[in-house]
């Protein structure tokens, strides 16, 4: 077993150790809107479908000059119905791609929002097998919006590596993103879920530095998560500036969309990120509107509601953005 089936903080990369941050260097020119922009997006030879989804999101995006809107929820929070209810309204609302989070009792990454979320989902018996099942009905009824799973390596390992891919693949999700799976440990899932179909979507910190970039890059698809703040998700606010001279630099290094998430909370952030980035991510005040909504920790008739709304007025602030 790999080193990511049970990390601890001293085995992550030194980029997500370090309180400091790394200086920012101008990059090469912007890209997001040439035509070779999307040529080969995070595919290779053999993985000729496996970003299908994502690229053809991005392209609309790119025509349309807006930003993607990335909703994060947690799948079983508060209950299994109601995350499937709130999951299929989340398109509808303005959702351009979905992250569906898987729960586990050890979210070394995310705060107290996500953190209560998954403890909501497990407390409700929300398994992986379960998250997949709602996945797949999810496909069944949208076919277009793309679907990543968020969430630690552990689940996947009890599951079983390869059967989950499979699943997972045959669910309709188009990509993955496992926090606690640095490159060192690629060959644990992120190159099976290649070879399986599946984008492997790597976070970037922001202090990630040039000699770490290529290692943390190279098998990168669909798109690269830049992780706005030196934190866990919903802890603190980015800075627009920063996060700007971050995404020029990322594109220096690479020809995927670059999507910002960790701290985006409301549409005034999510607009000011959108300025410079091809994505931006909202995950912990969706998942704190579900928590706000419940009598204590069950739905009401309000639950998905709250969540719609919230979802709405941060892709009417992304809209008015043009790129």
């Amino acid at each position: 077993m790999g080193v990511c089936s049970g990390v601890s903080k001293s085995t992550l990369p030194v980029e997500w150790r370090s309180p400091i941050w790394a200086s920012w260097r101008a990059a090469a020119a912007d890209l997001r809107f040439s035509r070779s922009y999307f040529r080969g997006i995070g595919r290779r030879v053999n993985e000729p479908t496996m970003t299908a989804r994502l690229d053809s999101c991005f392209q609309r995006l790119a025509s349309d000059r807006r930003a993607a809107l990335v909703t994060y929820v947690m799948a079983g929070d508060p209950d299994a119905e109601t995350s499937s209810a709130i999951l299929a309204a989340l398109p509808g609302a303005g959702a351009d791609i979905v992250e569906l989070g898987v729960p586990f009792s050890d979210p070394m990454a995310d705060g107290p929002a996500i953190q209560a979320a998954s403890r909501r989902a497990l407390d409700a018996n929300q398994t992986l097998r379960a998250t997949l099942g709602m996945a797949s009905r999810f496909r069944a009824r949208d076919p277009d919006t793309p679907l990543i799973l968020m969430g630690y390596y552990n689940p996947i390992y009890v599951y079983g590596v390869e059967t989950f891919l499979a699943d997972a693949k045959e669910a309709g999700v188009d990509g993955l993103i496992v926090v606690d799976c640095p490159p060192e440990e690629d060959d644990e899932v992120c190159l099976p879920a290649r070879r399986a179909g599946l984008a492997f979507i790597r976070l970037v910190a922001p202090t990630t530095d040039e000699s770490r970039l290529p290692v943390a890059l190279a098998n990168t698809a669909g798109f690269v998560y830049f992780v706005s703040i030196t934190g866990v998700t919903g802890s603190a606010a980015p800075d627009a500036k920063l996060v700007s001279e971050a995404v020029t630099r990322l594109r220096g290094h690479t020809p995927l969309p670059v999507v910002v998430g960790f701290g985006v909370k409301n549409a005034d952030a999510a607009a000011a990120i959108a300025e410079s980035a091809d994505g931006v991510v909202v995950g912990s005040s969706l998942v704190e509107a579900i928590r706000l909504s419940l009598n204590g920790k069950a739905a009401t008739h309000s639950t998905v509601g709250a969540v719609t709304r919230l979802v709405e007025t941060i892709a009417q602030g992304l809209r008015a953005v043009p790129k």
